[in-house]
């Protein structure tokens, strides 16, 4: 039986959205308890969400340093750390934990700089601990069940790619965010959304994108970083992609949607409808795919928590990456050994998002020219 896990928080202080969503679900599937955190810069704040969270005074601590160290001492130590902070403190943070021993989950972008995060891998292998990026849409069943289809062949060959991710809160923005900030990173748009296209068409297709163009753009006076990208992609094989990603799309919610057309047929998945995969296979009726409804490939199917008709979304998702992260961490601290096919976001997958968003910035500063993507 797998024993409960105890993992601590860096981020993630009160009215955080996304620090909510990953404490809740790394404690969905009652794998792990949330046993210590440093929520906030401001001390007060931390203090008052540990409180909340039920977490003994002596565990909610005033910077990560000090939660890294005192925790490393415990006897009843934290097993994993998860980290909710702005884009720019997840190398320092991730580094510091990886050196007391700590597995890690890191929200994506796993960091600004490829030479950090290709760091952050060398330091994770050498001392044998375990590190997810929570790329979100991976883990609904879904778009595992389009994972399934392609690898079975019932596509084909793939042909194209069309994937586009529009939002709109760019537009309804009174104040400047730490998305939006120069000096806290490189990019907005496409490390905030652009980055989900890439690896949602990389974990469904296995596809390994050659080269890009990308045309980058920012309206408004709030920022200087980009809200707006087109991107033209080549695949290693010769199939072709397009992807839209944008903040400044109005009436646009939360639009993710993947298309992907083969030799064989072609699907269709939304993330604001996430149960359902559209399926077109030649010579078939166009079949509609529901998630517990309609029988899934194992793989998939693993993942479906409910009945049809009753909606799974983004908590489910998330928890379906912490489960499988769980489960991984306790069998390594079960002298199990790690699961290679353990199905979450690995560091390697956080390390080509950061090269995307490179390359991206990288063609578009240079008249969107073609860039190189895969590495030699």
């Amino acid at each position: 039986m797998q024993s409960v896990l105890k993992f601590g928080m860096v981020g993630g202080g009160e009215g955080s959205l996304i620090g909510d969503i990953h404490c809740r679900a790394a404690m969905f599937d009652r794998k792990s308890v949330i046993a210590a955190g440093c929520f906030s810069r401001d001390a007060a704040k931390s203090a008052a969400t540990g409180h909340k969270l039920g977490i003994a005074p002596d565990r909610i601590y005033s910077t990560y340093e000090e939660m890294a160290e005192k925790e490393a001492g415990r006897e009843d130590r934290i097993d994993f750390v998860s980290i909710v902070t702005p884009n720019n403190s997840h190398y320092a943070i991730a580094k510091t934990f990886l050196q007391h021993g700590f597995h890690v989950v890191c929200d994506k972008p796993l960091t600004i700089e490829q030479s950090e995060a290709k760091e952050l891998e060398r330091i994770a292998e050498r001392n044998g601990l375990l590190f997810c990026v929570t790329y979100t849409y991976s883990g609904y069943p879904m778009v595992k069940q389009a994972r399934e289809l392609v690898r079975h062949g019932e596509l084909g060959d793939l042909i194209t790619v069309m994937a586009e991710y529009p939002q709109e809160w760019v537009l309804n923005a009174e104040r400047a965010s730490w998305r939006m900030d120069a000096s806290q990173g490189k990019s907005c748009c496409v490390a905030d959304i652009g980055v989900h296209i890439a690896h949602t068409v990389s974990y469904m297709t296995g596809l390994k994108i050659e080269s890009l163009c990308a045309d980058m753009q920012s309206y408004g006076t709030l920022m200087e970083l980009d809200n707006n990208a087109n991107i033209l992609v080549k695949y290693e094989g010769g199939a072709t992609g397009v992807y839209w990603c944008s903040q400044v799309a109005a009436g646009s919610k939360n639009g993710l949607k993947v298309r992907l057309f083969g030799t064989k047929g072609s699907l269709e998945w939304e993330q604001e409808r996430p149960d359902e995969l559209r399926l077109s296979v030649k010579g078939k009726p166009l079949q509609l795919l529901s998630r517990g409804r309609d029988a899934l490939y194992p793989g998939a199917a693993a993942f479906n928590r409910l009945p049809g008709g009753h909606p799974e979304g983004l908590y489910e998702a998330f928890s379906n990456i912490y489960s499988a992260f769980c489960s991984d961490v306790s069998g390594l601290l079960q002298g199990k050994g790690a699961d290679p096919n353990a199905d979450y976001p690995r560091i390697g997958e956080g390390i080509d998002g950061v090269r995307f968003i490179d390359k991206c910035l990288e063609s578009a500063h240079d008249g969107s020219r073609w860039v190189q993507v895969a590495e030699a």
